[in-house]
């Protein structure tokens, strides 16, 4: 498996990983942007449960373990947790169960699906049983972080906000207008998701598969064009006519909407 830094096998069910430099490098980056979370992560794999909580911590953020859903479940109830990471084969209690059971109780705590089960009906089932996000192993680990991240923010109070602005763009969740210099610009709502979804991730490389989950809601083969299509329009939109390009694509990686290279 093939990526940047020291890589583990994809049969061990861990994540993909940085190396030092790369990962102190997007931590740097990303100080000051996101509050401290504390994250419970449920995961039978204790090399992997230790690797998610140590990068974790690495990241500015707590962490609390729990091997089984039974053990984990209790956590979850007991603590007052940001994020909850939990893996969907467990003993004693699987992961849809558990969360389940957690939204019956009335636990509205953000939940991170993480399964080698990666077809789109699995993901689904994922979703519906009260999962947030769903991420499928092998994974790279910097794409794990900014899913709890953007978890995590979903209750700061920061996430509360009703405009967004990067650069002289500036979009009105409430009006759901948008402009750029002053200038109002006309988008079709799929073109406005999707800019609103990158502006929520200002910054951030967004992947692919983040936006198909989140934005076209799995309803497109993930091979398909419809994102580039996508994006092409919103660039010709917002780019276009202005001297400093805003919508970067990130090379292998997905994209970025920022004031600044890319």
């Amino acid at each position: 498996m093939a990526n940047s830094g020291s890589s583990v096998s994809s049969t061990a069910g861990l994540p993909r990983r940085l190396g030092d430099g790369q990962l102190n490098s997007e931590r740097r980056e990303d100080e000051g942007r996101t509050h401290t979370m504390r994250v419970l992560v449920i995961e039978d794999d204790k090399e992997t449960a230790l690797f998610l909580q140590k990068s974790l911590k690495e990241n500015g953020h707590t962490a609390d373990l729990a091997h089984d859903g039974e053990a984990g479940l209790s956590l979850a109830l007991d603590g007052a947790y940001d994020v909850l990471i939990v893996d969907r084969m467990l003993p004693r209690l699987d992961g849809l169960s558990l969360i389940k059971s957690l939204k019956s109780e009335g636990n509205r705590t953000p939940v991170l699906i993480l399964s080698a089960l990666g077809e789109v009906d699995d993901r689904v089932k994922g979703l519906r049983a009260g999962g947030d996000d769903y991420l499928t192993k092998p994974y790279a680990y910097s794409e794990l972080l900014a899913r709890v991240e953007a978890l995590g923010r979903r209750t700061a109070p920061e996430e509360q906000q009703t405009r967004y602005s990067v650069g002289d763009l500036v979009l009105d969740r409430l009006s759901h207008r948008v402009t750029r210099g002053g200038e109002h610009i006309l988008l079709q709502p799929r073109e406005y998701r999707l800019l609103e979804y990158l502006m929520q991730h200002a910054g951030q490389v967004v992947t692919r598969t983040m936006l198909l989950e989140h934005v076209w809601d799995y309803h497109f083969d993930p091979q398909t064009n419809v994102i580039d299509v996508h994006v092409s329009r919103l660039r010709a939109k917002i780019d276009k006519n202005f001297d400093k390009p805003l919508l970067h694509t990130v090379r292998g990686a997905g994209y970025t909407i920022r004031d600044g290279p890319a």
